[in-house]
C-alpha cells in the first residue's frame, strides 16, 4: 500500500527518470515500487511510493529538496489510505488511473465520509473496468481527500455503470460540500525512452 505522493506539475517523468533523478536519495526498494503516472489533459506526473513511517520522518526534506531540483513546484505529501479496494476487473493491466482531489466543508465530512466508504468507492470499485480503488487523506495539507481509481480502459470512466453510481440520491447530496476540487486521468507510465 502507497503511503507517499510526490507531485510534479508541468514535468513529465518517466519510471527510469525518476530512478536516475532520486537514487542517492532514496533506497532502491522504494524507486524499484514507484507507480508512475502522467496526466492527460496537462503536463504533470504523479508518483506513488511505499515509504515506512520512518523514510517518510527522516528524509521528507531531503526528498522534497531533491524533488524540487528536478520541479520547482514540486511536493512530496504523506498520505495515508484508508480504504483499498479490488475492483470487478482485479487481477487485469491497468493502463489508467483516474484522481479526484478534495476539501470537504466540515459540517459534511461526516456524511462525506459514510457515503465514500459505504456507497461511492464500493459502487465505482464494482463497475466492469475498475481494478482497484484506493482512498487517502492527507491530513496535514489540501486538498484533505484523494480517490485513486485503477482503470482497465479509459471507457470504464463515463461508462454506464459508473455514471449510475456517480448518480445516486446521496452523491447528489454531498457532492455540493466539496471545494478545491481537482479531477485527473492518468495515463500510467510505460517507461518509453527519451522522456524525462
Amino acid at each position: 500500500m502507497k503511503n507517499g505522493l510526490i507531485k510534479f506539475p508541468g514535468l513529465r517523468l518517466t519510471t527510469d527518470g525518476l530512478r536516475r533523478s532520486l537514487a542517492a536519495t532514496l533506497p532502491a526498494e522504494v524507486l524499484s515500487s514507484a507507480d508512475v503516472q502522467h496526466a492527460v489533459a496537462h503536463v504533470e506526473t504523479y508518483v506513488y511510493l511505499q515509504l515506512d513511517a520512518a523514510g517518510i520522518e527522516g528524509q521528507g526534506k531531503k526528498l522534497q529538496t531533491a524533488c524540487r531540483l528536478l520541479c520547482p513546484g514540486a511536493q512530496v505529501i504523506a498520505v495515508q489510505c484508508t480504504l483499498d479496494l479490488p475492483g470487478r476487473s482485479f487481477g487485469n493491466k491497468a493502463a489508467w488511473h483516474y484522481v479526484v482531489e478534495t476539501d470537504v466543508r466540515p459540517e459534511a465530512e461526516d456524511d462525506f465520509n459514510a457515503w465514500y466508504g459505504t456507497e461511492h468507492m464500493p459502487g465505482l470499485a464494482a463497475v466492469p473496468g475498475t481494478i482497484q480503488t484506493w482512498r487517502y487523506i492527507d491530513s496535514l495539507g489540501s486538498p484533505k481527500y484523494y480517490a485513486a481509481y485503477d482503470l482497465e480502459t479509459l471507457e470504464t470512466f463515463g461508462s454506464d455503470p459508473w455514471l449510475a453510481v456517480r448518480g445516486s440520491d446521496w452523491s447528489s447530496r454531498v457532492r455540493p460540500n466539496f471545494f478545491n476540487t481537482k479531477r485527473t486521468m492518468f495515463k500510467k507510465d510505460g517507461g518509453s525512452p527519451g522522456e524525462e
